[in-house]
């Protein structure tokens, strides 16, 4: 059983590095034509948000036996602050000015959960609340792209919305699930 669980945390940390570098493209893109054009930055901007509390959940101190989850989403972490960064730079001043605010509240967020865990909540009490704040943020993420759907109705064409991104958002989703019901931890089972 440890062998099948540490073979999907393993199988995990790859799709997620995939599900992470996919947006690569886009931002070849981004970079290439110096406009963000009508690509939204908010799942980024979610994305680092899921990454930076669910690397927090699975430091030893929040959760033991999940430093799998704290090594890929450190990874994607600082992948996703690079997006965020490009996104920042070529947005026009309107979409620059609702990234930065969302990106504000991202901020906030992971360091009241962060600050709280540290200081006022300790052993199970800090893993529940971690986990909690994860899993609603990690809903939060994978709803994200929805905000593009209009865009995708609208146009009739999936271009801002990277095939890539879907499949590996399915597997990584996958093995981390398998990997949380293997080692009986309902958070990480969730949080991807």
């Amino acid at each position: 059983m440890d062998v099948l669980h540490f073979f999907f945390g393993i199988f995990g940390n790859a799709t997620a590095l995939f599900l992470f570098l996919a947006p690569t493209i886009t931002f070849k893109r981004i970079l290439s034509r110096r406009s963000t054009e009508d690509f939204s930055g908010i799942p980024y901007v979610m994305t680092l948000l899921n990454c930076l509390l669910s690397a927090w959940y699975g430091l030893p101190f929040v959760s033991p036996n999940n430093l799998l989850v704290s090594t890929i989403n450190g990874t994607g972490a600082a992948i996703e602050s690079i997006y965020v960064l490009v996104f920042l730079i070529f947005a026009p001043k309107r979409e620059k000015a609702k990234i930065l605010g969302l990106l504000t509240f991202v901020i906030a967020v992971f360091s009241a959960v962060a600050f709280i865990s540290l200081f006022a909540l300790h052993g199970n009490k800090r893993k529940l609340f971690c986990g909690f704040a994860a899993t609603i943020f990690s809903i939060i993420m994978y709803a994200s792209p929805l905000s593009i759907m209009r865009l995708v109705i609208r146009t009739k064409s999936v271009e801002f919305m990277p095939f890539f991104l879907s499949l590996f958002v399915f597997l990584c989703g996958t093995s981390w699930f398998i990997y949380g019901l293997l080692g009986r931890d309902p958070f990480v089972a969730k949080l991807f």
